[in-house]
C-alpha cells in the first residue's frame, strides 16, 4: 500500500504567475506600483491600497525565520514528523508559511532571526513548492 501523497495547492488565474516563477526556480512577488507594497499571497489588487496597478517581480529568496511550530502529530499525508511549520519573513517584507529542509526539526537547530534561503521542492509537472533551508555563508 502506498503512502498518501501531500495535498497539492491549485493555482488559480490570480496565483499562476506566482506557480510559473517556482517552476523555473524564482519565488514571485508582487508590488503595487501606487503605493509600492509588497506583498504575499499573490492577489490581483494592492492588501494596502486596493490599487489592481501591480507588478510582478523576482524577489531575492532571501529571509528570516520569523516563527515555527514542530509538528509531531497527527501525521499529515507527505510528511514525516517530527517537521518545522514556519513562518519565514523575506527579505522585501511579507512573510509566507513555509517547511525548513536540510535543518534537524529541533529548537535548538530553529533560531529565530536566522538566515534562509528558498530551495524548491517539484511535486509533479504542475506544482513546485518554495521551502527554505539553512543559508550558506
Amino acid at each position: 500500500m502506498s503512502t498518501p501523497a501531500r495535498a497539492r495547492p491549485k493555482p488559480t488565474p490570480e496565483t499562476q504567475h506566482f506557480w510559473d516563477g517556482t517552476a523555473v526556480g524564482e519565488l514571485r512577488l508582487q508590488r503595487c506600483d501606487a503605493c509600492a507594497n509588497v506583498y504575499f499571497p499573490p492577489r490581483p489588487f494592492c492588501p494596502s491600497c486596493a490599487s489592481r496597478k501591480v507588478s510582478v517581480f523576482k524577489a531575492s529568496g532571501n529571509a528570516t525565520l520569523y516563527s515555527y511550530v514542530i509538528n509531531h502529530r497527527p501525521l499529515a499525508p507527505g510528511f514525516t514528523a517530527p517537521y518545522a511549520i514556519a513562518v519565514v519573513q523575506l527579505d522585501e517584507g511579507p512573510r509566507m508559511m513555509s517547511n525548513i529542509l536540510e535543518c534537524p526539526q529541533t529548537p535548538e537547530a530553529l533560531e529565530l532571526d536566522m538566515k534562509l534561503e528558498v530551495a524548491f521542492e517539484k511535486l509533479d509537472d504542475a506544482i513546485t513548492l518554495p521551502q527554505f533551508r539553512p543559508a550558506k555563508g
